[in-house]
């Protein structure tokens, strides 16, 4: 059964001109999502961002009601739902306020992988591109990685479908409700995905896959992934939507060149071109640049064994440890302390070669 915790944070992405940076003032004002509800106008009308527009139509019955109904399909249906205070909540989307406070999905997946890699691309491939998406996917097979798209036509199926011939967990990341796929093309496709991987959205049932909805979606696969490979694209177009994202996110991004008179390889030339993207030929080229053989002939040495570490690098371990690989930003707001003041643990723990920093400021224990 659904806690009520559960009934209230659904309740809450239901309201209004609520989204999820708010969301997650008033629940950090209020000590919690049901506590929310029970807090009179007139004290919430105190918490910053709050109006008397905001509130005019506060929890209405039928907000209630629409809660009630998405409960029973998500009991129904067996479908996970996974709150951003939640362990099993993609630790790599705390790190930033726009991330949505809720997420529901199917499948096995562990959404806090070892290393995932997002690949993106037109919906109209050349064959070009369906070639060097299946040897992208092939290199990086050897990798451990999570494969992360969003289920489109073109590239995005493609490279979920030679994840899963491969047998490596992927994730699609949908711009709707669990309640169907879309493009309907591709069901058949995402149950597959589901027995090695899954599906996973912010959107409640009923949302219909409307247009103002995949550049939401495309935010959640840049903020999922340590890098972000961009095979095929336009100038303009979701692909670039989720580079862009990714480049403010401070992720690698990677597109594979092409033509200059071709039409699908325009927006990856231009990354390219404007260092927003390295330029990838092959799966080794990510592996290069994020390091990936050094960071496995380092986890062979284990030299936190015999290193003496004082009480805050002890606990500066265990969150890194917990999290498998972390940001700065991130450890600084579990650890409690000044940015300066775990910036310079962090450089000691280097030193002392019980850490690695990644690209993008991120750290993992050797």
């Amino acid at each position: 059964m659904m806690t009520e915790d559960f009934f209230y944070l659904i309740a809450l992405t239901k309201m209004p001109k609520i989204g999820p940076v708010l969301a997650k003032n008033l629940i950090a004002y209020c000590g919690g999502a049901e506590e929310v509800f029970k807090t009179s106008k007139k004290d919430l009308l105190k918490i910053p961002g709050i109006s008397q527009g905001i509130i005019a139509n506060w929890a209405t019955e039928e907000v209630f009601k629409t809660v009630e109904k998405e409960v029973r399909f998500i009991e129904k249906n067996s479908i996970k739902v996974l709150s951003y205070k939640n362990q099993a909540f993609p630790q790599r989307l705390l790190n930033y306020d726009s991330s949505p406070i809720l997420l529901y999905s199917r499948g096995n997946a562990d959404l806090n992988h070892y290393r995932t890699v997002a690949i993106v691309g037109t919906r109209s491939p050349t064959t070009y591109g369906n070639l060097m998406c299946e040897r992208i996917v092939d290199g990086l097979a050897k990798y451990n990685v999570l494969i992360i798209s969003g289920l489109a036509y073109g590239i995005d199926a493609l490279a979920h479908r030679k994840s899963v011939e491969l047998n490596i967990p992927n994730v699609g990341v949908l711009g709707h409700g669990l309640d169907r796929y879309y493009p309907a093309e591709n069901t058949a496709l995402a149950k597959k995905m589901i027995e090695n991987g899954g599906v996973l959205t912010e959107f409640m049932t009923e949302t219909r896959p409307d247009r103002e909805n995949f550049p939401m979606r495309n935010r959640i696969i840049a903020g999922l992934s340590d890098a972000v490979i961009v095979v095929e694209s336009k100038r303009k177009g979701g692909s670039i939507i989720t580079a862009e994202f990714a480049n403010e996110y401070n992720k690698d991004v990677f597109a594979v060149p092409g033509f200059v008179n071709e039409e699908f390889s325009e927006g990856c030339n231009k990354l390219i071109k404007q260092n927003k993207a390295n330029l990838l030929e092959s799966a080794e080229d990510i592996a290069y640049i994020m390091r990936w053989d050094e960071i496995d002939a380092g986890k062979v040495i284990q030299k936190q064994l015999f290193v003496e570490l004082d009480e805050t690098e002890s606990i500066l371990i265990d969150i890194i440890r917990e999290n498998k690989q972390i940001s700065i930003d991130a450890i600084t707001s579990k650890i409690g302390l000044m940015p300066s003041a775990t910036s310079a643990i962090l450089l000691t723990l280097e030193f002392k070669g019980v850490i690695r920093a990644l690209p993008g400021k991120k750290y993992i224990i050797l």
